[in-house]
């Protein structure tokens, strides 16, 4: 199965919350969440109460929809984290935070993951110098990523640097607009993560 194309707000209102997938008109009026908040289809408006499985399959599905990862990608990502030192649904949430498209957008060059995705893989960033096109890079502490020389008279990038201060960048993140730069201070902790996510129902989920 292809990457989800159909349309984003669907997503956010099957999930029962904001995923915020539409850039700024997620913090608009217009959200779907504000207007209708019930799920997506003919039998949407029905109140369904989730247990157990349920509970931990929908925030699976949620954390990929948030970070546009398909199912594969994502249980790589799980093992990963499960074979780390740390906390496996901390260490996981890390990883995926730690992405560069994940990155691109927390600094406000984009103004949601998945146009992120779409700058990265035309080129228009460099990671310590070096040019680098895939979205799942996976940042390090101390790594300096660039906005490549001639991609900054880009005027929707520069349109969504103008509106990123009023986002907030990340304490483990340093932007410098001016330069068109940005600075992986740390590696992101759980405390870094402001999404609604529940992580423990999804090591629940992948451990049975």
């Amino acid at each position: 199965m292809g990457r989800y194309i159909g349309a984003v707000c669907r997503l956010c209102r099957r999930e029962g919350s904001q995923l915020f997938l539409k850039g700024e008109r997620c913090f608009k009026d217009k959200c779907a969440i504000k207007r209708r908040n019930y799920a997506p289809g003919q039998h949407g408006r029905r109140r369904i109460k989730l247990q157990g499985y349920g509970l931990q399959l929908r925030e699976k599905q949620k954390v990929k929809r948030i970070y546009g990862v398909l199912e594969r990608q994502f249980r790589l990502y799980f093992h990963k984290a499960a074979a780390g030192k740390g906390v496996t649904g901390e260490e996981l949430l890390s990883i995926l935070e730690s992405r560069l498209d994940n990155v691109v957008y927390r600094l406000g060059f984009a103004a949601s993951r998945s146009q992120a995705r779409q700058f990265v893989n035309h080129g228009h960033f460099m990671v310590n110098g070096r040019k680098v096109d895939i979205a799942s890079f996976q940042v390090r502490a101390g790594d300096l990523l660039e906005l490549r020389e001639k991609s900054r008279k880009n005027q929707i990038i520069e349109g969504n640097l103008g509106t990123a201060a009023g986002r907030g960048i990340p304490a483990w993140l340093e932007l410098d607009a001016a330069k068109f730069a940005g600075k992986v201070v740390a590696l992101p902790k759980r405390e870094d993560i402001t999404m609604p996510i529940q992580e423990n129902l999804i090591v629940e989920l992948y451990s049975k």
